[in-house]
C-alpha cells in the first residue's frame, strides 16, 4: 500500500489548490505526462494532460482504428463533469489512475511508476466541483469512509449495488479482463420449473469458495494444499490452481457479445473453442462447478442485468455438441425462466432476497473479507495460486525483460485477486422486519409508498381555485446545510396561468403528521406578490407539464412554448427571467432533465431536439450554455415528448411521425428508431415518453381514429437496447407518466390514478377515481408521496400510513424552528372525497 501515500512534493499540490477565480479564466497546463489507456481491446500508449478545465488524452498509436466515438482513442472531458478518481493497480503493480465521470464515462490509465500519485494529486488539487470520494485513501480507507457497510447492513442500498461498489473500490473494472468485476452463484437450483426463493435448499451456500459447494470436493482440496511442496520456495501452497475471475472466464460468459467474441478467437488462435466447453447452458455450467473442483469461475454482473449476452445476435456458428450433436446458438436458460428478460429479472430477485441478504456477507469475507488471505483463508479452503495475489512478485524488480513480460502474461492469464477490503469479518444484514423497526423510530423517516399499494389514501390541498396545476414536483436535490437540516422540503407547483408557488413541504414527521405537512406558499394568494411564468405562449399552445422542467434544486424552471420559439430560463425565488435562448426555428413543445442535472433536452415542432448543458455557480443551477451540446435530426413531423438519461448515455424522442429514435448523449449518435406496432392504414402518434433508472423506455402511442371510430390508446415498455417487453390497451387516455425504480404511474384524462409493473405493464392496484382530469404527477424522494396536479387546481398529495389524529390551527409547537400558530399548516387530515368535489 506504501505506493498509495502521496508524497511530500505530491501533498504540497494538493494543498495549494488552484482558487475557483483562475480556474475559470484562460484555461492553463497544469501536467503532462506519457500514459497507457488500458481497454479491454487493447492497450494504447499516448499522453495525458491535465489543465485547469479540461482532462485530455492524446491517441500516440501510429495506426489508429476508428471506432464508435470517432478515429482514435482521444478524449477531452471537462474536470467540472469528474465524478471520482481512484488510485488502481495494473498487473499487481500501483501505477494507474480510473478516472469517473458523471455521465458514466471512465478511463484505465497506467503510468511508469511514481508517475500515477504525481498526476493524482495534481487533479485532486484543482477540486473538481463533482468529485465524490476525496483523499489519498487505501482501498480499506475508502471502504471505511465511504459508509456504504452501514448502508447495506441498514438496507439503504440493494445487494446489488453494495457488489458493485466493493468491485469498484478494491480495484475491479471492466477496463481490463483480469481484474473485471466478480460475483456469486447464488443458487443451486437451474432444473425445476419454478423458482421457489422461500425455500433454503434453492441457494447455493454462499459460505464456502465455489471449488467446494459440493461437499465431496473439500477433502481432495485439502489434501492437495497439505501435499503440495515447491522445491524452489518460490511457489506457496495453494487450493486452486485456476482462479474464480479471469481474463478467459469473462470472454466464456460473453461469447456472443463483441469484442469478446473477437478477444475469445485470438484467444483460441483464430477460432472458437470446442462447444462442450463453450457457455452454452446455465445449468450445464453450473453441473460443472459442482462436478469439477478445478472449474472455481463464479459469475461476472451481467448475470443480473444484462439478457442480450445470452443471446446469440451475431448468428455466429458455436459448432455442436458432442454428445447430443445439438448446435451451440442461445443460452439454454433454467425451465423456471420463460424468457432471457425473465431470467434476469429472477435472478436479480434472487439475489436480492432475504435468504440471500442474510448470507452474503460471508462470501464477500471470502473475496473480499478476512478469508481472502492469512490462516483464515487456509481454514475456509479459499486459496488460489500465488501470483494472483498483490505483493507475491515484484515486476519491477525482474530486469531481465523477457521474463518480466512472461510473468505480466502469467498474472493477466490466471487473474487477479481483489484488493482486501476488510481484516474482521463483515457485519450481517438486518433482516427486512428489522430495518422497518429501526426506520420507525426515527422521526422523519416516511415509508414508502410502493411497498404499501393496499393501504394508499389521497388528500387534498387547494393551489389555484379553477385553474388548472399543470406541474407539482419537490425537486430531488435540495441543498441541505448542517444549519437546514429537518427544515422543509420546497414544493414547486405551476398553474395553467402561469402562477408560480414555492410551497413548504416535510413528507414525514411524527410530531406533525403521520402523512405529510404542507405550507402554503402565501405569495399565490395576494394579487401583489404572485409571480407568474413570462409570456405570452404562442397562440394554440397551452401550458403543460411537458413544456416545464424544475432543475432538481428548485432553483430554476425551464420553459419552452413561447412565442418566440424560445426555451427560457425562470429564476423561481423572484420569477424573474435570467435566460432566453432562440436555436430552434420553430415552437419547443417538450423539455426534460436528466437525474443528474447536467443536461436539458428540449423538441421542437421544427423536427429537431437540443441537448444543452445546465450551467452551475457556486454548486447551484444558474442557467444553460448559449449553445446546445447536441442537435439531433430524424423526425420528419412535430417531436411531441423527450426523455434523457445521461448515466446511461441515452436521449430519447418521441413524434408525430409515430416514431421513437435513441440517441446517443456524449456523441449525439443515431442508436436506433423503435416502431410501436399499430394498424398502418391509420395515423399514430407517440404522445407521451418516460425513461426508467435502467434504461427502460414507457411511451404511450395514440391512434388516431376517424368519424365513427374513436382515438385508440396503448402503452409500450422497452428495454434500454430496444425490445418490447410489453404492450397493453389502455381504456382511459395518459395525461401524466412518471417511473420509479419498477413501477410505473399514470394520471388519466378521465380523473384516474394507476400504478402499474415497470416490466409486465400489469394493474398494480385498483385505480384512484380522482374524477377530474390529471394535469401532473411525480413522485417525491424516498418514493415517500404522489403528487399530482387537477384540472381543477387541487393538489392530490397520495401517501400510506396511519392518519393522524391532529387537526390544524388546534395546537402551538416549535415548527421548522420557530415558536408560532399553525395556520397555514396541513397536516394530511384532509382526505380527499372526489364525490364532494364534483358536487361544487
Amino acid at each position: 500500500m506504501e505506493d498509495d501515500q502521496l508524497g511530500d512534493e505530491d501533498l504540497v499540490f494538493l494543498n495549494n489548490q488552484v482558487d475557483e477565480e483562475e480556474q475559470n479564466q484562460k484555461e492553463k497546463l497544469v501536467i503532462s505526462e506519457d500514459c497507457e489507456l488500458i481497454t479491454i481491446v487493447a492497450v494504447i500508449q499516448g499522453r495525458l494532460e491535465v489543465t485547469t478545465q479540461h482532462i485530455y488524452f492524446y491517441d500516440g498509436s501510429t495506426e489508429k482504428e476508428e471506432t464508435e466515438e470517432g478515429i482514435g482513442l482521444d478524449f477531452k472531458r471537462p474536470l467540472s463533469q469528474l465524478r471520482e478518481v481512484h488510485l488502481r493497480r495494473y498487473n499487481l503493480r500501483r501505477s494507474a489512475l480510473e478516472l469517473f465521470f458523471i455521465d458514466q464515462a471512465h478511463y484505465f490509465i497506467n503510468f511508469k511508476k511514481k508517475v500515477r500519485n504525481k498526476v493524482y494529486s495534481r487533479i485532486l488539487g484543482l477540486r473538481p466541483p463533482n468529485l465524490f470520494y476525496f483523499g489519498s485513501r487505501s482501498p480499506q480507507e475508502l471502504l471505511k469512509a465511504s459508509g456504504l457497510t452501514q448502508k447495506w447492513v441498514c438496507r439503504e442500498i440493494s445487494n446489488f449495488e453494495y457488489l458493485m461498489q466493493l468491485n469498484t473500490i478494491a480495484g475491479r473494472t471492466y477496463n481490463d479482463l483480469s481484474q473485471y468485476p466478480v460475483f456469486p452463484w447464488i443458487l443451486y437450483d437451474y432444473s425445476s420449473d419454478t423458482l421457489d426463493l422461500d425455500n433454503p435448499a434453492v441457494f447455493r451456500d454462499l459460505s464456502k469458495p465455489i471449488g467446494v459447494v459440493n461437499n465431496r470436493h473439500a477433502m481432495d482440496v485439502k489434501e492437495k494444499y497439505e501435499s503440495f511442496e515447491d522445491s524452489t520456495g518460490t511457489i506457496d501452497k495453494f487450493h486452486y490452481g485456476t482462479h474464480y475471475s479471469n481474463a478467459a472466464g469473462v470472454m466464456h460468459y460473453m461469447i456472443r457479445t463483441e469484442p469478446f467474441t473477437t478477444l475469445h478467437i485470438q484467444l483460441q488462435s483464430g477460432r472458437f473453442d470446442c462447444a462442450d466447453r463453450q457457455f452454452h447452458s446455465v445449468h450445464a455450467a453450473w453441473q460443472a462447478r459442482v462436478e469439477n473442483p478445478v472449474d472455481v469461475k463464479e459469475l461476472i454482473p451481467e448475470f443480473f442485468y444484462f439478457p442480450e449476452f445470452l443471446e446469440n445476435m451475431n448468428g455466429f456458428d458455436l459448432g455442436s455438441l458432442q454428445m447430443s450433436l445439438d448446435k451451440v446458438h442461445n443460452v439454454v436458460l433454467p425451465k423456471w425462466a420463460e424468457s432471457r428478460e425473465d431470467f434476469i429479472r429472477k435472478h436479480r430477485k434472487a439475489l436480492e432476497c432475504e435468504h440471500v441478504s442474510a448470507h452474503l456477507h460471508e462470501w464477500i469475507d471470502l473475496i473480499f473479507g478476512y478469508k481472502q488471505r492469512g490462516p483464515a483463508a487456509v481454514e475456509a479452503l479459499n486459496v488460489f495460486y500465488y501470483c494472483t495475489y498483490e505483493g507475491a512478485v515484484d515486476l519491477d524488480a525482474i530486469a531481465d525483460e523477457t521474463e518480466r513480460k512472461a510473468l505480466e502474461g502469467i498474472i493477466s492469464n490466471f487473474g487477479q485477486t481483489p484488493c482486501q477490503l476488510l481484516r474482521e469479518p463483515h457485519p450481517p444484514r438486518l433482516s427486512a422486519e428489522n430495518a422497518v423497526r429501526r426506520l420507525a423510530r426515527f422521526e422523519n423517516s416516511p415509508p414508502n409508498l410502493l411497498d404499501h399499494l393496499s393501504q394508499l389514501k389521497a388528500f387534498v390541498e387547494s393551489i389555484s381555485d379553477n385553474v388548472s396545476l399543470v406541474q407539482a414536483v419537490v425537486p430531488k436535490n435540495q441543498a441541505r446545510s448542517f444549519i437546514t437540516q429537518g427544515y422543509p422540503d420546497l414544493l414547486v407547483t405551476v398553474s395553467a396561468s402561469g402562477l408560480l408557488g414555492t410551497h413548504s413541504w416535510l413528507p414525514y414527521d411524527k410530531n406533525i403528521a403521520n402523512y405529510f405537512s404542507f405550507s402554503k406558499d402565501p405569495t399565490i394568494s395576494n394579487p401583489k406578490t404572485q409571480r407568474f411564468l413570462s409570456g405570452p405562449l404562442s397562440p394554440g399552445v397551452e401550458l403543460t407539464s411537458k413544456i416545464l422542467v424544475v432543475s432538481h434544486d428548485g432553483k430554476l424552471l425551464f420553459s419552452g412554448g413561447h412565442w418566440d420559439n424560445s426555451l427560457r430560463v425562470t429564476a423561481l425565488g423572484k420569477g424573474k427571467v435570467v435566460g432566453q435562448l432562440c436555436r430552434h426555428i420553430d415552437i419547443v413543445t417538450c423539455l426534460a432533465l436528466d437525474l443528474c442535472g447536467i443536461y436539458l433536452i428540449s423538441g421542437s415542432r421544427d423536427t429537431t431536439c437540443m441537448v444543452w448543458q445546465v450551467q452551475q455557480q457556486g454548486g447551484f443551477s444558474c442557467g444553460l450554455a448559449p449553445k446546445p451540446v447536441q442537435v439531433l435530426y430524424g423526425h420528419n413531423d412535430e417531436v411531441t415528448c423527450v426523455a434523457i438519461s445521461t448515466e446511461l448515455d441515452m436521449a430519447v424522442s418521441g413524434s408525430k411521425d409515430g416514431s421513437l429514435i435513441v440517441h446517443s448523449v456524449r456523441r449525439g449518435q443515431f442508436m436506433r428508431t423503435l416502431q410501436p406496432a399499430c394498424e398502418r392504414s391509420l395515423p399514430v402518434t407517440i404522445s407521451d415518453l418516460v425513461v426508467g433508472l435502467e434504461g427502460h423506455i414507457v411511451t404511450q402511442t395514440i391512434l388516431q381514429g376517424r368519424s365513427t371510430i374513436k382515438d385508440k390508446f396503448s402503452l409500450h415498455v422497452y428495454s434500454i437496447n430496444g425490445k418490447l417487453l410489453a404492450s397493453v390497451v389502455l381504456e382511459e387516455q395518459v395525461s401524466a407518466i412518471c417511473l420509479s425504480q419498477e413501477h410505473v404511474i399514470l394520471g388519466t384524462v378521465q380523473g384516474s390514478l394507476c400504478i402499474r409493473d415497470l416490466y409486465s405493464l400489469k394493474v398494480m392496484m385498483s385505480p384512484f377515481a380522482l374524477k377530474v382530469p390529471v394535469h401532473s404527477v411525480s413522485i417525491t424522494k424516498e418514493n415517500s408521496h404522489i403528487l399530482v396536479g387537477l384540472g381543477d387546481g387541487k393538489l392530490i398529495v397520495v401517501g400510506a400510513g396511519q392518519p393522524s389524529e391532529v387537526k390544524t390551527g388546534q395546537f402551538t409547537r416549535k415548527l421548522w424552528g420557530s415558536k408560532r400558530r399553525i395556520t397555514r399548516i396541513s397536516s394530511g387530515e384532509t382526505e380527499y372525497n372526489p364525490t364532494e368535489t364534483a358536487e361544487k
